[in-house]
């Protein structure tokens, strides 16, 4: 394992709301769009289930995706301000089927900010590991989806919305065939 199980968790929940807006597409309609992603990714404390929250979670969405490409002197101002934004505090914490994590923010603050500092504390393992270039765009040339690379080799070059590495294997074998 490379990193913490919950900042694992964390991260792939980053990429999973990244790539809500992926390839020109939008998933988050509605305020019950969003409660389901929440419910997905097993995102825990208040919802407001309201426009203005949907449209907080998807400001965030902008700045976890700008996040996801910056250089890390960029990631790292990024990351600070979310975490004081949200005035995070770090503790340990133990709920439902969760063992022991970090939440550095109370069950009933904004789920904005409780998601923007889900998101910080996970990045400031990937920035302290220097694992930075785990964080990808989708190598597909028609795909924009961002990419967590947690194999062993570093060798993930596609996302997991569609079927990017798929068409990208079949267009290099039609290609080897085409040469032969």
């Amino acid at each position: 394992m490379l990193f913490a199980p919950d900042t694992e968790v964390a991260l792939r929940a980053v990429v999973n709301l990244i790539n809500t807006a992926a390839n020109g597409g939008e998933e988050l309609v509605s305020p019950e769009d969003l409660d389901a992603f929440l419910d997905a990714e097993e995102f825990s404390g208040v919802r407001a289930g309201t426009e203005q929250e949907l449209e907080s979670v998807k400001r965030l969405r902008g700045e976890l995706a700008a996040l996801w490409t910056a250089d890390e002197d960029t990631a790292v101002q990024a990351i600070n301000q979310l975490l004081v934004k949200a005035k995070a505090l770090p503790q340990l914490v133990k709920h439902d089927h969760w063992d022991w994590h970090l939440h550095a923010t109370t069950p009933d603050a904004p789920l904005v900010d409780r998601m923007g500092t889900e998101a910080a504390m996970a990045l400031v393992d990937v920035i302290r590991s220097k694992e930075s270039e785990r964080m990808r765009v989708c190598a597909a040339e028609d795909c924009d989806a961002v990419v967590l690379d947690l194999s062993r080799n570093r060798s993930k070059l596609y996302c997991d919305t569609g079927n990017c590495a798929n068409r990208a294997h079949v267009a290099a074998y039609r290609a080897r065939r085409a040469s032969a």
